[in-house]
């Protein structure tokens, strides 16, 4: 980004802060870069020979480090505009190449040829991912045997998409089609998942809210922190080990040192239970997930640890300010869009302890200044940034009110 002589601000890609540039336009409005006079210190040689072309990393031109510190900059920057003016000092965090346990990718049939990948930039073109610096290997080496078989699909008329996640029982592959499979497709399937020992791929039509299980030849398992889940086909986990550690750790330390045996921790935005079954370690947890496949998958996990799961949708029916109130602490991973409707209850209700983790710094501007509002304070901020080489950027927040519900009207934090 950089200012013209008038003050009109251009956007101008695969530049660094730092770059002296020669920019040139044809009509006064759509600037583009002619030559790089002096590169920035921060700049360096991409490390993928699809960049430029994938639209899924556009930022490998940038110095790791220098990428870190300016997603850090976003951040700060949000926290800032919700009104708070004293930053603690930030921990950052961040993920190397070939970490990546999750993709989606779309599937093209161009003539003969299968393409999948991801969508070049600014196009509906899909870009044939032959390399990636991204994915865990063990995923990236499963893609062309998937090319192989979705090319023999009748079912695949022209277009599809699928998930894959690396869990720890294997791969786990949700995919759509343009076209119903065939008996014939389903034998491939099946030999498919056997060739690559997959123990679960699910498959439903484009246009249909309904998926089924194509092949089946193991039970499907995953480990969130002490705990063993099966999650549902398409499941969200985070998009690395380290990361998803890296959160648990961010979370536990934004909570206080102690709590008394009578204390209780409402999650909202649970998931499968990536925080909740660390949670359920310091006291006991009431998740609340909108999702149902979500929400059974954490139930079942949840006997023999201090949980209690529910089944909500918080944007329709957020949890009421009384309820938030009583608890010693608040934690919410809310969608990119933000928490919306629970801010305001949850601003209402006033824990003592609220961690916010965040995966949208717009929406976490709008959400902690509804705290900031509220007369909280930030105590902690850790920055992960998980999808190397893109602008996403997670962030866990720690907030304190001082003058809480319990803190008024109820028995200290210690029980005394």
């Amino acid at each position: 980004m950089t200012r013209l002589d008038d003050g009109t601000i251009i956007h101008l890609p695969n530049t660094v802060p730092g770059d002296t540039v020669t920019i040139a336009s044809r009509n006064g409005k759509d600037w583009h870069v002619e030559r790089i006079d002096t590169p920035s210190p921060d700049r360096v040689t991409p490390p993928c020979s699809l960049f430029e072309t994938c639209g899924g990393c556009s930022l490998q031109h940038v110095a790791p480090a220098a990428l870190l510190n300016w997603k850090t900059d976003r951040v700060l920057f949000a926290l800032k505009k919700a009104g708070f003016k004293t930053l603690p000092d930030v921990v950052q965090h961040q993920v190397p190449p070939h970490s990546r346990r999750r993709a989606d990718l779309a599937i093209r049939r161009n003539g003969k040829e299968l393409l999948l990948g991801l969508h070049a930039r600014g196009s509906a073109q899909i870009v044939d991912l032959t390399t990636c610096q991204i994915m865990h290997p063990s995923l990236f080496a499963a893609l062309q045997p998937l090319r192989q078989v979705l090319r023999s699909l009748e079912g695949l008329r022209q277009a599809g998409e699928i998930q894959i996640n690396l869990l720890d029982s294997g791969l786990d592959i949700l995919f759509s089609t343009d076209g119903p499979l065939t008996a014939a497709d389903r034998i491939r399937l099946a030999a498919f998942a056997d060739s690559l020992s997959i123990p679960r791929i699910n498959w439903y039509q484009r246009g249909s809210d309904a998926y089924e299980t194509v092949a089946q030849r193991g039970s499907v398992f995953h480990s969130l922190a002490t705990a063993t889940v099966a999650p549902p086909p398409g499941a969200f986990l985070q998009a690395t080990q380290e990361s998803e550690r890296w959160i648990q750790d961010a979370v536990l330390a934004a909570l206080p040192a102690k709590l008394a045996k009578r204390d209780s921790i409402i999650e909202l935005y649970a998931g499968c239970g990536t925080l909740s079954f660390p949670l359920s370690t310091l006291a006991r947890v009431v998740a609340y997930e909108g999702y149902q496949p979500a929400a059974t998958c954490l139930k079942t996990a949840a006997s023999g640890y201090k949980l209690d799961v529910s089944l909500r949708d918080l944007n329709r029916q957020p949890i009421m300010a009384r309820e938030l109130g009583e608890a010693a602490a608040v934690v919410l991973d809310p969608p990119h869009a933000g928490a919306k409707l629970q801010m305001k209850q949850l601003t209402l209700g006033k824990p003592k302890h609220v961690v916010y983790v965040s995966c949208n710094p717009a929406a976490l501007a709008k959400d902690a200044e509804a705290l900031h509002t509220a007369g909280y304070s930030l105590t902690s901020v850790q920055v992960i940034d998980q999808f190397l080489w893109s602008a996403e950027v997670e962030a866990v927040c720690g907030f304190t009110h001082e003058s809480s519900r319990r803190s008024r009207s109820g028995p200290s934090r210690l029980g005394l």
